[in-house]
C-alpha cells in the first residue's frame, strides 16, 4: 500500500499548488504497477501543510479517480479529537474505504487518552479505521496493551505500526487474532514484519518502486523468505535513503526524478539537497528504477 505523495508545482513556497493532473496520472501509474491500496494525505502526502478544504478535496478526487479499482485509505488523524472526527466523517462522505488515524502529536496524551481518543472517533463515524503508531514523529508511543484494548472497539480494524519493532507484530497477532489488520509503517523492517505475522506495509518506498514492493510483500505473505529477501535487497538502499532528509522530501524528489512530478513542495519543507539527490540516484539505480533527469 503506497503512502502516496501529493504532487505540487511552483517550486518551494508557502502555497505550492496541488498538481491535479500529475496526481491523477500518478494514481494510474500505481494501479498499473500493482499497488494494492492508495493511502492519501498521510505524512508522505504533506497532510501537515494542506488546509482542511484541500485535505478533503484530495480524498474526494482520489476516491473518484481510483473508481473502486483498489481500496482508498484516507489519512484523517489529528491531535484534536474533534478535528479527527470531522476529517474522518468527510472521508466517509467522500466514499473512502477506510481511514488511517495517526496518534495525536505534540500534546503527548496518556495511554488512557489515546484509548478514549480513538474510541470517540470510532463511535462517531461508521467507517473502518486503522490506528497509526509512529512515535518518531509524534513523540507518543501507543503501547501494545492499548492497541489490544482498541482492537475490541467496533470500526477499529487494524494498526499501522511504524516503530520498526518486529516483535510487536508477533504479540499483536497473538492477542488480537487473525482478522486484525497488522501493517508495517517501516519499509526497512517490513519484510520481517510480514514474515512475523503482519499483513503488509504502508510504504514510502512504493512511491518509487511499487511493482517491486508489491512482489516482495507477496513473497513474504506466502512465507517465501528467500525470495522476499532477494527482492528486498534491491530495495534496501531506498528504504534507508528515502529518509536521508525529512519525509516526504526525498520521496518527492525521487518521483520528480522519475518524470512523474514537477518541482513543488510547501514550506517549511524544502527541496532535496544535492547530497541527498546523489544518495537517492544511487538507491534508484540499485533498484533498477529509470531516472529521467
Amino acid at each position: 500500500m503506497v503512502a502516496i505523495v501529493t504532487p505540487m508545482k511552483g517550486g518551494v513556497t508557502t502555497n505550492a499548488a496541488i498538481d491535479w493532473d500529475r496526481y491523477a496520472a500518478l494514481l494510474e501509474f500505481h494501479i498499473a504497477e500493482g499497488t494494492d491500496a492508495i493511502v492519501a494525505v498521510g505524512t508522505t502526502g504533506e497532510s501537515a501543510t494542506l488546509d482542511e478544504a484541500e485535505h478533503c478535496e484530495v480524498i474526494r478526487r482520489t476516491v473518484q479517480w481510483v473508481g473502486g479499482r483498489v481500496p482508498v485509505i484516507a489519512g484523517t488523524g489529528a491531535n484534536s479529537t474533534t478535528e479527527a472526527i470531522a476529517l474522518t466523517q468527510a472521508a466517509k462522505d467522500a466514499g473512502a474505504d477506510a481511514c488511517l488515524l495517526v496518534t495525536p502529536y505534540y500534546n503527548k496524551p496518556t495511554q488512557e487518552g489515546l484509548y478514549l481518543h480513538y474510541k470517540a472517533v470510532a463511535e462517531a463515524v461508521a467507517i473502518p479505521q486503522i490506528l497509526y503508531n509512529v512515535p518518531g514523529r509524534t513523540a507518543c508511543d501507543m503501547q501494545v496493551d492499548t492497541v489490544i484494548r482498541l482492537a475490541a472497539v467496533p470500526n477499529i480494524i487494524g494498526i499501522k505500526e511504524a516503530t520498526g519493532e518486529v516483535p510487536r507484530a508477533t504479540r499483536l497477532r497473538a492477542a488480537c487474532g487473525p482478522d486484525f489488520l497488522l501493517v508495517s509503517g517501516d519499509d526497512a523492517t517490513a519484510r520481517e514484519f510480514i514474515l512475523a505475522g503482519g499483513d503488509g506495509v504502508i510504504s514510502v518506498t512504493a512511491n518509487v518502486a511499487p511493482r517491486q514492493m508489491h512482489e516482495m510483500c507477496v513473497a513474504a505473505l506466502a512465507g517465501d523468505s528467500t525470495r522476499a529477501a532477494e527482492l528486498d535487497e534491491r530495495l534496501a538502499p531506498l528504504h534507508q535513503d528515502l529518509f536521508c532528509e525529512s519525509n516526504p522530501i526525498p520521496a518527492k524528489w525521487a518521483v520528480h526524478a522519475m518524470g512523474r512530478a514537477e518541482v513543488g513542495i510547501r514550506l517549511p519543507l524544502t527541496w532535496l539537497t544535492p547530497g541527498g539527490q546523489h544518495r537517492i540516484r544511487a538507491a534508484m539505480a540499485h533498484a533498477g528504477i529509470p531516472i529521467q533527469i
